[in-house]
């Protein structure tokens, strides 16, 4: 008797103690620089992923699908919390947070909200979640686009050329709005010039593409000064003839997806080699 009561002593000194422990981040994961938490939470879990896609939730029944750096992060409520907070108070926070930054709500329901931010040059699409529970999770898309890690090797551009003509060069990527090629397309370049090293008879028109965003006539110069850029690169950087080569700009006049969306258009923003 006398030791069961040492222990019940034992436990009601140790309860204050136990309930007071603050649960600790899930080891690796941290707020996003856009925003704090609500008081008293700790991370559950966490996931980043460098490039991946997001359906965000603009509309009853409609979903947007963008593409970029994604980070999804998972909210609970201290156990000490009490009494959580409610759903409309956490999509308040944020909508708060997002008109602070300059963003807007795009859609909003009992207890989800989607947000856009342009910021610095950057767009962020943001999803909020909020449970009874006092739980929240978060979904955030830097919008970029995808820095391409494999290109077509000389053999393959080859073999497209044999078998339909022409050959899509997966890898030659510009600044936006511009005909500046960006460093990292030097490798899908170096293979283009294999390709013609490789077959000396060989002439090739480089066709420049675009998607419908502006006009008609900046497309068709922009496609054109893409696809001469790339043909200069060739001559100056790797020897190849200029006479073996021509520039050609389509502009939008040929998409392979739809511009609706910005998949569709990112896979229209390209170059082409089409055999003479």
């Amino acid at each position: 008797m006398k030791k069961t009561a040492v222990l019940l002593t034992f436990l009601c000194l140790a309860l204050p103690a136990f309930a007071g422990a603050q649960t600790k981040d899930a080891q690796g994961c941290k707020d996003h620089p856009l925003f704090t938490r609500m008081p008293d939470y700790w991370i559950h879990s966490c996931t980043e992923k460098t490039f991946d896609v997001y359906e965000f939730t603009v509309a009853k029944g409609k979903k947007e699908r963008v593409e970029g750096r994604l980070t999804r992060t998972n909210y609970y409520p201290q156990n000490s919390l009490n009494p959580k907070p409610s759903e409309l108070q956490i999509l308040r926070n944020f909508e708060n947070a997002v008109k602070t930054l300059g963003g807007t709500s795009v859609y909003a329901e009992k207890a989800l909200e989607t947000f856009r931010i342009a910021r610095e040059g950057k767009e962020f699409w943001v999803e909020v979640r909020a449970e009874f529970t006092g739980k929240y999770f978060l979904w955030i898309v830097e919008k970029q686009a995808m820095s391409q890690d494999i290109v077509a090797n000389a053999a393959a551009l080859a073999d497209g050329l044999k078998n339909t003509g022409h050959v899509v060069v997966e890898g030659i990527l510009f600044d936006t709005g511009k005909s500046t090629i960006k460093p990292e397309s030097a490798q899908a370049i170096g293979e283009v010039a294999k390709l013609l090293k490789a077959d000396p008879g060989l002439k090739l028109f480089v066709v420049g593409h675009t998607d419908t965003v502006g006009t008609v006539e900046s497309n068709l110069k922009l496609s054109q000064d893409r696809a001469e850029a790339v043909l200069q690169s060739l001559v100056r950087d790797h020897g190849i003839a200029a006479a073996r080569l021509r520039a050609f700009g389509c502009g939008p006049f040929s998409p392979v997806a739809s511009n609706d969306g910005e998949d569709g258009r990112g896979r229209n923003r390209r170059v082409e080699l089409v055999k003479q």
